[in-house]
């Protein structure tokens, strides 16, 4: 069944504004358009489907699906009879999530933790460099923590990350009676 190459004004206004985004996030438009097509698509999608409809040359078509393999953002698909490649997004939203944390983590978080790493292995010949360090040293802390806490909501099923997520202010009271039960303060709102 042929694609209807004329999107709705709902489905074009979020292709368009996923281009835009897209740019911000790190990938170019046209990656961050010809995703979210795939992703309303009701049905796998070819390249010269995806071509006709966002009105690329086909050559940024593949470019830009070959970058969203490498993000695991897309599955190619082969149907009976057809030579074409088609390519569909995954159908839970949270396993894109989890994805594309993944991928940010492996292509840019991992790669400052071990430069850091390797920074606080040195010996600071100076205290300009003893305060560098010491400032590199609470930054791996703080990404390192926060990688631990990101493994442990990896780990949860999704209706349960929906439901932690769901709690941000009823944690942080219950933090802040804890503080104050135990007497330590907790940083003011206006720090």
């Amino acid at each position: 069944m042929p694609l209807d190459t004329t999107l709705p004004p709902l489905s074009r206004q979020f292709v368009s504004h996923f281009g835009e985004m897209g740019s911000k996030w790190g990938i170019n438009r046209t990656v961050g358009q010809i995703y979210a097509l795939i992703f309303i698509s009701q049905r796998a999608l070819n390249a010269d489907e995806i071509a006709d409809t966002l009105e690329f040359s086909r050559s940024n078509v593949s470019m830009g699906l070959k970058e969203l393999q490498a993000w695991r953002l897309v599955k190619l698909r082969h149907q009976s009879g057809d030579r074409r490649e088609y390519f569909e997004a995954p159908g839970d939203v949270w396993e894109i999530f989890r994805v594309l944390a993944e991928e940010r983590r492996r292509r840019e978080i991992e790669p400052t933790l071990s430069m850091l790493r390797m920074a606080l292995l040195e010996s600071p010949g100076n205290d300009a460099e003893r305060h560098a360090q010491e400032r590199m040293r609470q930054m791996h802390e703080l990404i390192d923590r926060l990688m631990t806490w990101f493994d442990d909501v990896q780990k949860l099923a999704p209706e349960t990350a929906m439901q932690l997520m769901g709690m941000g202010a009823t944690v942080t009271k219950v933090l802040e009676f804890k503080d104050r039960m135990t007497g330590r303060s907790s940083r003011s709102k206006e720090e």
